[in-house]
């Protein structure tokens, strides 16, 4: 059954400003586990995760929070797959930009640059110490917590529970000016990401792309099935 229906598909040739709100589910075909599924990341942990990765984790039991990050988060030989590949030709054509919730950069893998991507919750790959902020090469970090030359910690630039997104305005902004908006492969229950879709104009079509349905949400077209199969039939 095709899940790309002609009235999606007339949505999509007509939009000129899409704008993609992507979470975890995007990455799992390229081998990264998500969070809240039963078999994420989240499940069977000794903490809450709103703790484990919180800026007081990093304060009270880095280590800990060291190892699970290394564990379960990092894959860094991991590559784009379908959804990032079309979501970007959309991109590069000038027709959409992206917000992700995801740490993993596959977005930046796939050719997006930080004109065209927000990365709200950061990057995993941008490491540096905040002692002195300098920057931390993924070399060091994968040995060791502390910085090999005096033991400083360090850290992704990430957005650790307990600290702001990055880039929350101009999110904002774009799903105000946006003719219409796609959500994939979010639970949608992180806030303030959750809240970008207040910004959206009246009347701009909505859909979400999931495995499984979100919560009742007024004006979100749902599409329940395997995202990799919705891009895979999408034309752009």
């Amino acid at each position: 059954m095709k899940m790309v229906t002609e009235g999606v598909q007339r949505a999509f040739d007509q939009a000129k400003k899409i704008v993609f709100l992507t979470g975890a589910g995007v990455s799992t075909l390229s081998g990264i586990p998500d969070y809240r599924s039963k078999n994420g990341v989240y499940q069977g942990l000794d903490y809450s995760p709103e703790y484990l990765l919180s800026d007081q984790a990093f304060a009270e039991i880095p280590d800990i929070q060291y190892d699970f990050m290394q564990q379960n988060l990092y894959f860094p030989k991991a590559q784009p797959n379908v959804i990032h590949q079309k979501m970007a030709e959309f991109v590069t054509e000038g027709r959409a930009k992206v917000i992700t919730q995801n740490i993993d950069d596959l977005d930046v893998k796939a050719g997006l640059s930080d004109q065209q991507l927000i990365r709200f919750h950061g990057s995993l790959y941008d490491l540096y110490s905040p002692k002195d902020g300098q920057k931390a090469r993924l070399e060091d970090y994968q040995c060791s917590l502390y910085r090999p030359e005096d033991g400083a910690k360090i850290r992704p630039r990430i957005t650790f529970y307990g600290e702001i997104p990055f880039r929350v305005e101009e999110a904002a902004t774009w799903v105000a000016q946006a003719d219409l908006i796609c959500l994939v492969g979010t639970s949608f229950k992180v806030y303030p990401f959750a809240g970008l879709l207040s910004y959206a104009q009246p009347n701009v079509p909505i859909f979400a792309v999931n495995l499984t349905p979100l919560p009742a949400m007024a004006g979100v077209q749902q599409i329940i099935g395997n995202a990799a199969d919705f891009f895979g039939e999408l034309k752009n």
